[in-house]
């Protein structure tokens, strides 16, 4: 028998009792038969010797029947006399009987219980022929024979035990009600909550779950370069609701003295900035922890203060990505000593637990069917739609006071809505959407609270005069050819009318009227001068007039019974003083503003608006024409921008560092799930961390080098003990085939000798999520980015060539910045020994860089021939040795011997099998990663590392590749040290899985 054959019959016959013995060495009796008792005496020894063989995995051969010799063409009379004769010879002269019964009776047992239990999962009426199986037989216990009847009986009364309770309304009709819909709906927004948006965007984009929210990735259709066409040259709509407002309220100096300790001058605005104070302009910056500024960020965030009103209490809203949330609000907490709540966050409208309740027992004493005349199922409408946070549980405190300065801080997010209009026409969109509102000084409706607060505010000459202002400086936008005409963060206040009032018929796409506001005087000073001060205010700074005007909204329900009234169908419906009226905020986003090239693209507005009303506005901006899109959308907009977006751009922060985790992750995940032979070898490609950077042993090795060298003039090489080349290999400029490293090959090739530790720690994952001073040796707040202003304009100044055909022609604000001396230099680094620079690299020839990419150091060679040879495409790297492919042979090899042992063990003892997590004393070895500490990542390499690249891709702006990611401050200063004048910036890139390098131009945009 084959060992799969005993395999099976080992694992079938584990559970079957001792007793149960069949026969494992053949008689020769008549007919094959085995012997009837053992000798007496012997009973109980054959028996046991029985289950061993049994156990073991007797084969049944035909000579287990037949004695040896003979098959069974040959049986014959003599055949038979010979085992006749063998036969009465062997037998036994007695037996003991109790012995034999008890044997014999626990092998009918067994017999018995195999029988009457089912081996598998069909129904009695399935175990029919088909020629006499029925339809009826499935629900119609007496259509079968009569001796399954019984069974099917039992079979049919486990089944109703076991199936669930059906809900009564299970028809579509049913689950489709309102009531019942919002019911569903908010129960699945448990974990994640959605946006008003959220069904919309279902329908149309791949949706994923991050941050407490479930958020539209990116649309399903093909729209990549034409939301980029949006973007340049019409209208991207996005929806950034899910970003969080903290709101500070207090006296003006107590909170420009506690937030100043959070920020710091010297990276641009602060809190107390005068235009922002002012409340003209958004402001932005990036917070620290107190007074720890440069280490211990927290993040970047926009601000916007109240206009002053007369009063010395200020309101302050802080915008933060929900990733960043927690970490600020906690430090704003500490910082204004805000330790007591006060009061207890219910989300409203929510349907509270007890609500629910009566609401399931209501509808389920309503039946399958609710007539609309049925009092009591009119009463069943307590459900509300959930319009909550993400970002906190319904329970938590949502805001806290300090008792000695008396500095409130409320979490309002969700509260106020957030969209972004991208693009040139963005203007032109707003202005065809929205129409300011209409003064009324007369309420429609006394019975209700319509609308009250703008009767209130209307009978105020002084407002009325504001708003009228508002709508003039509003109206004027249509006559401008961008945002970025706009000073930036210019704020605007308004209150329009209900959006769903002015829906055309069809979609159309909105264009600006240049004609009509050609010669107007009034565009010009807005131009020049931007909003006035007092035209910022708005109505949605009251949180009373917010809760009014949601909870007054008009349901489209209504607004669709008047349209079905009007006398001419589909004419313009004018609510009179019935349509509602809704504070909004207009701020302007002054797009790209740092660098040379292409100022102001990606310019737009964003429209604040109380929570509630966000349909009521998606959807009349969807029929101008805008193009939406998704996380992907805003990521390459801010990839164009050139500046970092949030979290994956910030490093130094806890949010970032937990992006950069869980992106290591996922990248591992999918590295392990293709097969070995379809891997890329990374260690032979001399990639030592594919999928995370390393950054802080990347300054702590820049810094070892500029301590062992003892200046930036002569610093220390690449140890030839830890690369050495067999000689460096160009690339030809006309083929440029680059060398991929095939996984598995027994060729011989040349090779960089790497040394390491003779014995490769087996560590979990390999890159699993780990901190990063546990893969960096440092402490993960060893290394800080560099944002100061002055110093970023400085190196910006000495990116560029100052000689040869490539010189630029250095900008006016450049021109005061000093020459690059040691005096001015080592200063720096002193200040700054392990900092990072944000930069921004395009590639010089073809190439597509990609995420995690090296950003390496030309040397001589490498700069001298791509002077000679303008079409060189980059040197290429010799190929690595890969030092762990024997230990991940031998390990595998362990593994097989470790799993033949554990077979031959299930064999002869099947009960006693160690499970497989029992044996397993450590993690594997993946073959391609690097699986020890890592080294010098600087000098692993045939070239010096300077940085990695952290957003990498073709740019559809630019028209060639382009990447942005972060180098190490002192070795940026000691490449631009001893680069010559005609080719300061220049560096090399190399994608992880390829050994090919690519010229491209580094730059710092200010």
């Amino acid at each position: 028998m084959s060992g799969a054959r005993e395999k099976k019959r080992a694992k079938k016959m584990r559970n079957q009792p001792a007793s149960v013995t069949l026969p494992a060495e053949p008689g020769p009796f008549a007919g094959g038969g085995s012997r009837a008792c053992p000798p007496p005496g012997d009973v109980h020894s054959e028996q046991q010797q029985k289950f061993s063989n049994q156990s073991s995995g007797p084969a049944y051969r035909k000579d287990q029947y037949f004695s040896k010799g003979q098959s069974r063409g040959e049986r014959g009379r003599g055949a038979w006399h010979g085992g006749h004769q063998s036969v009465s010879e062997e037998m036994p002269k007695y037996i003991t009987v109790s012995t034999f019964a008890q044997a014999r009776a626990a092998e009918i047992n067994a017999m018995l219980k195999a029988v009457s239990q089912k081996s598998s999962n069909s129904l009695v009426f399935q175990t029919l022929p088909r020629h006499m199986r029925r339809r009826a037989m499935s629900h119609n216990v007496k259509r079968l024979p009569r001796r399954l009847q019984e069974m099917a009986r039992k079979e049919a009364e486990k089944a109703v035990h076991q199936k669930k309770e059906q809900s009564k309304t299970k028809c579509r009709k049913a689950r489709r009600r309102h009531i019942n819909l919002v019911a569903e709906f908010n129960h699945r927004q448990r974990k994640n909550i959605w946006l008003e948006t959220h069904i919309w965007h279902a329908k149309r984009f791949h949706m994923v779950k991050k941050w407490g929210y479930c958020l539209g990735n990116s649309p399903t259709e093909k729209s990549y370069r034409a939301c980029y066409r949006a973007m340049t040259k019409h209208c991207l709509l996005q929806d950034l609701s899910y970003y969080c407002c903290l709101e500070l309220k207090g006296k003006e100096n107590e909170l420009l003295k506690q937030l100043a300790r959070i920020c710091s001058i010297d990276t641009g605005l602060t809190f107390q900035e005068a235009c922002c104070l002012s409340g003209r302009f958004e402001g932005s910056l990036n917070l620290y922890r107190a007074d720890r500024y440069p280490e211990e960020l927290l993040g970047p965030v926009t601000f916007i203060w109240k206009p002053r009103d007369g009063s010395e209490n200020r309101q302050l809203w802080i915008w933060v990505h929900p990733a960043l949330k927690q970490d600020i609000l906690r430090e704003l907490k500490a910082i204004f000593q805000c330790s007591e709540p006060e009061e207890i966050c219910i989300t409203e409208p929510v349907t509270t637990s007890i609500q629910e309740e009566k609401q399931v027992e209501v509808v389920t004493s309503l039946g399958n069917k609710r007539k609309k005349e049925d009092k009591e199922g009119e009463k069943a409408v307590p459900v509300k739609k959930i319009i909550g946070d993400g970002t906190r549980d319904p329970l938590q405190s949502y805001s806290w006071i300090a008792r000695t300065t008396g500095v409130a801080i409320s979490d309002r997010s969700m509260e106020i809505l957030r969209y972004r209009l991208i693009g040139p026409l963005s203007h032109s969109v707003l202005t065809e959407t929205l129409k300011a509102a209409s003064v009324q000084t007369e309420m429609a409706d006394s019975e209700t609270e319509l609308n009250n607060w703008w009767v209130e505010n209307c009978k105020d000459s002084e407002k009325v005069s504001l708003h009228q202002c508002q709508s003039a400086i509003f109206e004027l936008l249509e006559g401008m050819s961008s945002p970025s005409d706009m000073p930036p963060g210019t704020i605007l206040g308004l209150t329009v009318g209900d959006p769903r009032v002015n829906l055309p018929k069809k979609k159309t796409k909105a264009m600006p009227d240049f004609e009509k506001y050609r010669d107007n005087d009034k565009v010009r000073q807005l131009y020049l001068k931007g909003v006035p001060a007092d035209c910022a205010h708005s109505f949605i700074w009251d949180h009373d007039i917010c809760k009014n005007v949601t909870e007054n909204k008009i349901s489209e329900q209504d607004l669709n019974h008047m349209r079905a009234q009007l006398l001419v169908p589909g004419s313009h419906l004018d609510l009179g003083p019935c349509e509602s009226k809704i504070p909004i905020l207009l701020v302007q986003q002054p797009g790209k503003m740092a660098g040379e090239d292409r100022p102001g693209w990606g310019s737009g507005w964003d429209i604040y608006l109380p929570k509630g009303w966000g349909m009521a506005f998606w959807i009349p901006f969807i029929y101008r024409g805008v193009r939406v899109g998704g996380l992907q959308e805003a990521l390459k907009h801010s990839e164009y921008q050139r500046t970092p977006h949030t979290p994956n751009d910030f490093p130094d922060c806890q949010a970032g560092m937990q992006f950069a985790k869980e992106l290591e992750t996922s990248l591992l995940e999918k590295f392990k799930r293709r097969p070995p032979a379809k891997r890329a070898n990374y260690v032979k490609l001399g990639t030592l961390s594919p999928f995370i950077c390393p950054w802080g042993q990347l300054t702590k090795n820049w810094e070892e080098r500029m301590k062992a060298s003892g200046g930036l003039l002569c610093p220390s090489s690449p140890r030839p003990d830890c690369c050495t080349t067999e000689g460096q290999t160009l690339c030809d400029p006309k083929v440029e085939a680059v060398r991929e490293a095939s996984p598995e090959t027994d060729e011989e090739e040349e090779t960089m000798e790497i040394t390491s530790s003779e014995g490769a720690l087996k560590t979990e994952d390999v890159t699993s999520t780990q901190d990063f001073g546990e893969r960096d040796g440092s402490k993960t707040s060893g290394f800080i980015v560099l944002r100061s202003e002055k110093l970023l304009m400085q190196l910006s100044a000495w990116c560029y060539p100052t000689a040869g055909k490539d010189r630029r022609i250095r900008l006016i604000s450049r021109l005061g910045q000093k020459e690059m001396t040691e005096d001015v230099f080592l200063p720096i680094l002193m200040s700054y020994p392990r900092a990072l620079v944000w930069v921004n690299l395009s590639l010089l020839r073809k190439g597509n860089p990609e995420l995690h990419a090296m950003i390496c150091i030309p040397t001589e060679d490498d700069l001298l021939h791509l002077s000679k040879d303008k079409l060189f495409c980059g040197p290429q790297e010799p190929k690595h040795r890969d030092i762990f492919k024997d230990k991940v042979r031998k390990q595998k090899e362990e593994k097989k011997r470790k799993k033949k042992d554990n077979v031959k063990s299930l064999e002869s003892d099947p009960a006693g099998i160690p499970d497989e997590e029992a044996t397993e004393d450590h993690e594997d070895l993946i073959l391609g990663l690097w699986s020890d500490a890592l080294p010098d990542v600087t000098s692993h390499c045939s070239r010096t590392v300077l940085g990695y690249v952290t957003r990498g891709d073709f740019s559809l702006a630019a028209g060639c590749g382009e990447a942005l990611g972060f180098v190490s401050l002192t070795g940026l200063i000691y490449m631009l040290h001893n680069q010559p004048a005609d080719k300061k910036g220049l560096v090399l890139l190399r994608t992880p899985a390829s050994l090919q390098y690519r010229f491209a131009r580094l730059n710092i945009e200010v």
